[in-house]
């Protein structure tokens, strides 16, 4: 819901990171993988109740995933870079979910749980609206994939992710709150799909 916002706010500060790697030649493809391996450390971080080392963590993939954006529309985005982007991204939201289950197993797991599996509602209706668009030859308008709005999408996740680091005793109760948020996002997002794709 705000990430037209966000994005245009951070577009130049990324950009800016952005120019010194696309003046050597860096490959989007591994700034993505570079940014997957840096933001899992998030997780034994967590597990071990480090939450503003965490916090670092998330953030530095969260700005990699911003950067690997810029180069790869400047390069000219790919299938297989945008395959890899989003499977990474879907597998990086449920370790840092992970993490926090492990951080506080009596506390946290179910709430934990229940908000891996509103993921896999937004994960899923995310992904087969964006292959059953591609399928009936939709614009992706640039983008590597062609996806409806939600009331969650990347912003919101990360403000989630900023709030459980910041007040991690909060988790449970924040989590409930944005599993149900993703559940919303859900069912208005099958709603227009199936509408859309009709």
């Amino acid at each position: 819901m705000l990430d037209k916002w966000s994005a245009g706010w951070v577009k130049r500060p990324l950009e800016g990171l952005a120019a010194p790697l696309k003046a050597r030649g860096v490959h989007a493809d591994k700034v993505t993988m570079t940014g997957f391996g840096v933001g899992v450390l998030a997780v034994p971080a967590l597990a071990m109740g480090w939450y503003g080392v965490a916090l670092v963590f998330i953030v530095a993939n969260r700005i990699a995933d911003g950067i690997d954006g810029i180069l790869a529309r400047d390069a000219g985005p790919s299938d297989a870079g945008g395959f890899l982007d989003i499977v990474l991204d879907f597998i990086f939201y449920s370790a840092v979910v992970v993490g926090f289950a492990l951080a506080d197993p009596g506390r946290n797991a179910l709430a934990a749980s229940v908000l891996i599996f509103s993921f896999v509602g937004t994960g899923s209706s995310f992904l087969a609206y964006a292959a059953m668009a591609h399928k009936q030859g939709r614009d992706p308008s640039g983008k590597a994939l062609n996806y409806l709005e939600g009331l969650t999408e990347g912003t919101e996740t990360i403000a989630f992710y900023v709030a459980a680091c910041l007040f991690p005793t909060a988790f449970p109760a924040l989590a409930l709150a944005f599993a149900a948020a993703c559940g919303i996002t859900t069912v208005t997002r099958v709603s227009r799909a199936y509408q859309d794709l009709s």
